[in-house]
């Protein structure tokens, strides 16, 4: 009796044994789709979400989004190394330094698939950009200010660094629907991605321009340090404020009228799109790219739509 019940455990414990395995091999053998961000912020978290419907869609790969923390064209350089050393198949990345991340991103497209997005290389070997048309979204942002100074004013815009592509195409769009009108730009101010930096900026703006009649907030993460210099220096409701994207600090802002509107992006969809057309190039199909660019059409969040985007957006993060 004992004897047979050894031989049977025997082949249990080999099958189990080969079954680990197998499964070991399998993983090893899934290729790796990574979405590389330009900064932390909320706005990179929604596209993790299209990302994980892109991981339900297609388990048979690993599908990762890696966030630069520092918000640097050095970080992005050094992520970038890593993954490449660790073999991965396509990469989409948010360029933080175009002019300057040419030689990098080459290199990454002829060991993987590349892909832009958000922040595009044109001049790059990327194979496609998917994301905004940040001109566009400038010009959108434009018409917003104007709405909020019909008379005209002294206005400040604040952005990581113009080295990013769509930091200067969103400062050109601004640009080109205030032209001819009595909206003056007084200049635009960068930081870094330093959020410390980026609040001093906009507390010596309301200082050195006591009659700033408007701030702009280019990216993520300003518009609700906008909302906060504001606020704490007594001005909220003076000084108008108009943002890019939906940072909850930005929707509470709209929310309760400190802030006049938000230019929003789909960075789900920038997420889903990046991990979903990178798998179909791995597996043969190009179909998908196209002759110019991707893209994925922005919005204008404003106090009458502001409660549902936001019942919205939280539905979605829940996920």
């Amino acid at each position: 009796m004992n004897g047979s019940r050894t031989k049977l455990i025997v082949p249990l414990l080999a099958a189990a044994a080969l079954a680990m395995t197998a499964g070991m091999a399998q993983a090893q053998q899934k290729k790796t789709v990574a979405l590389v961000t330009n900064v932390a912020a909320d706005f990179w978290t929604i596209a993790g979400r299209g990302l994980e419907k892109a991981q339900k869609e297609h388990p048979d790969y690993n599908i990762e989004l890696i966030v630069t923390n520092e918000g640097t064209a050095a970080g992005q350089r050094r992520e970038l190394d890593d993954l490449l050393v660790r073999g991965v198949a396509g990469i989409s990345i948010s360029v933080d330094d175009a002019p300057h991340a040419t030689e990098q991103l080459n290199k990454v497209a002829a060991k993987t698939v590349l892909i832009t997005t958000d922040s595009d290389a044109p001049q790059s070997n990327r194979l496609a950009y998917i994301g905004t048309d940040n001109v566009a979204a400038g010009r959108q942002a434009g018409e917003e200010i104007k709405k909020a100074l019909p008379n005209g004013g002294k206005i400040a815009l604040f952005v990581g660094t113009m080295d990013a592509d769509n930091a200067r195409e969103r400062v050109q769009g601004i640009k080109e629907a205030i032209a001819g009108t009595k909206v003056e730009l007084v200049d635009v101010f960068t930081d870094q991605v330093d959020f410390a930096k980026a609040k001093a900026n906009m507390e010596n703006v309301l200082v050195k321009y006591p009659d700033i009649a408007l701030l702009s907030g280019l990216w993520s993460y300003e518009t609700p340090l906008i909302y906060d210099a504001v606020k704490a220096a007594g001005k909220a409701g003076k000084v108008k404020i108009v943002g890019f994207d939906e940072d909850q600090r930005t929707l509470r802002g709209v929310s309760d009228g400190t802030i006049e509107s938000t230019v929003v992006q789909q960075p789900y969809e920038f997420g889903y799109l990046s991990a979903t057309n990178i798998i179909k190039t791995l597996n043969g199909d190009k179909s998908w790219i196209p002759a110019g660019k991707l893209i994925v059409p922005t919005k204008v969040i404003s106090k009458s739509n502001v409660a549902e985007f936001t019942a919205d957006l939280k539905a979605l993060l829940k996920k």
